[in-house]
């Protein structure tokens, strides 16, 4: 039966990188018991073929650059990923101020400038901040124009 298991591990790793947690969640029901799957899963880690923390530099690659810190770091936790996993996957990506910046004049405009009535600001705050942006790193983004720090 781990064999078996094993070989659906496989697979799913095959198709995409997945946390410990996810082939935890998907394995289960086919596993004859915790201990079986533990193992499978131990013999993976020790490998090389499943990694949470390939799985969290993954992620980022792809979910960064239109999302802040705190999303990312919420759905890297979210599947089960470590806290030190997910502050030194963090470290490695651009400057949250660069991203946001980025994702503003994407959204309101190539150069936009700051916003003139309270609430198109609140508009553009609720929107920043809906992508996971820090409420320091939206206040340096809507204080002035992108150039201006």
């Amino acid at each position: 039966m781990a064999d078996a298991l094993r070989d659906r591990a496989l697979r799913l790793l095959a198709r995409r990188e997945h946390t410990r947690r996810e082939l935890i969640d998907k394995l289960a029901p086919q596993a004859e018991g915790p201990q079986e799957l533990a193992a499978v899963l131990d013999d993976l880690g020790s490998s090389g073929l499943q990694s949470d923390c390939r799985y969290a530099s993954s992620r980022l690659r792809a979910r960064a650059q239109g999302f802040g810190d705190d999303r990312l770091a919420h759905e890297l936790r979210a599947k089960g990923i470590a806290e030190e996993l997910v502050r030194a996957a963090l470290t490695g990506t651009e400057d949250e101020l660069t991203r946001a910046r980025r994702v503003w004049a994407r959204r309101f405009g190539q150069q936009p400038a700051a916003p003139g009535d309270a609430a198109e600001r609140a508009r553009q705050m609720r929107f920043l901040a809906g992508r996971g942006f820090s409420a320091e790193t939206i206040r340096r983004v809507l204080r002035a124009a992108p150039d201006d720090e």
